[in-house]
């Protein structure tokens, strides 16, 4: 039985991470902390562990591995501790908010002997596997191009809070591009098995605004165009002012045909050949963040694959190393946007 401890007790703990943990027979939730004692107390009066008043005394604890659920100007200072301190580490995304850190928490996961897995819960996604199956079986032919989006209200949304720490450059130094783009960046990848070699991107504000009406300090929308290694091309719009339902599809074109992902609120992967045949494949739908608050599914299936890879000491499916190029491609949109010049991403 795998002993857990998570630090920070926020929202995406509240909803994600300790309902999972809970869920899943192989492990027990028995270290928690945040610099708000109450919120940990919270998730300890309903999934039970010990509240501890530091993130070094937590560390110093008997657990076996933490979720790492700060704040993301902090995701690398407390990954690297954690897994310092000998404990496997799964840390939300984005991963960090610099690519030297990115690498420095690769470089201490590996150091320490201990897995990092980082929280893109979109490899999971039943649909976006068969896409990868389907498209490496030649269903679609040779790729063309593709498109994908993931737009939503925004964090208010579910965290309940207009001035929440998301809009905060100096606690999140991103907004919609990482929080969402690095979710359709790193599943482009995993689908495609390519890399994006150069990315042509907008990145910018175009509503949202704190409770004093002035405008966030990040962006609330990012639209890019994406040359992947191999010379396919694709776009992606992330953004958090869909006031309408969410959407998180994507349309992956080939030479013989083209598949439809979650853009179906029946069939959750739909085969059209270019003969005019089509397979629809009832397989699941993604947890959107409405049901997360509403008290709907819980499961994204992060927690489960965390624990299988410590339970089997197999690398995690969404690994520190393995998840470095979303992030890279983050990196480039932002110099992109800044430069308003495609940019290469650094490989």
């Amino acid at each position: 039985m795998l002993k857990i401890g998570i630090i920070g007790c926020g929202k995406i703990t509240e909803v994600r991470h300790a309902p999972e943990y809970s869920e899943n027979p192989n492990c027990e939730i028995t270290a928690l902390f945040d610099f708000i004692p109450e919120r940990a107390q919270k998730i300890a009066d309903q999934y039970g562990g010990k509240v501890y008043d530091s993130i070094e005394a937590l560390l110093a604890s008997d657990v076996d591995a933490v979720s790492v659920c700060v704040a993301n100007n902090a995701h690398a200072a407390v990954s690297i501790q954690a897994l310092k301190a000998g404990k496997h580490v799964l840390c939300e995304k984005p991963m960090a908010t610099t690519a030297e850190d990115c690498r420095a928490m690769v470089e201490a996961a590996e150091q320490a002997g201990k897995y990092l897995m980082i929280g893109l819960n979109q490899r999971l996604a039943k649909a976006h596997a068969k896409a990868k199956e389907l498209l490496e079986a030649g269903e679609i032919g040779r790729l063309i191009c593709f498109e994908t989006n993931f737009c939503h209200p925004g964090p208010e949304g579910w965290t309940g809070q207009r001035n929440s720490w998301f809009f905060d450059k100096k606690t999140a130094a991103f907004g919609a591009m990482a929080d969402l783009g690095v979710h359709k960046t790193d599943m482009v990848h995993y689908i495609t098995g390519l890399k994006v070699k150069s990315v042509l991107a907008n990145v910018t504000t175009l509503d949202k605004t704190f409770p004093d009406g002035s405008p966030i300090t990040v962006d609330d929308n990012a639209f890019c165009i994406y040359e992947m290694e191999n010379g396919v091309i694709g776009t992606m719009h992330v953004g958090w002012t869909n006031y309408g339902e969410e959407d998180n599809s994507t349309i992956l074109s080939g030479t013989l045909g083209k598949m439809r992902l979650y853009d179906d609120p029946r069939c959750s992967l739909i085969l059209e050949k270019r003969d005019g045949t089509k397979v629809f494949y009832e397989l699941d739908q993604l947890t959107s963040n409405k049901e997360q608050t509403s008290g709907g599914r819980t499961s994204t299936g992060v927690i489960d694959a965390f624990v299988e890879s410590i339970m089997e000491d197999k690398e995690p499916v969404a690994s520190g190393r393995s998840a470095m190029h979303a992030m890279m491609v983050i990196f480039a949109a932002e110099k992109s946007s800044e430069k308003k010049a495609a940019v290469d991403v650094e490989q």
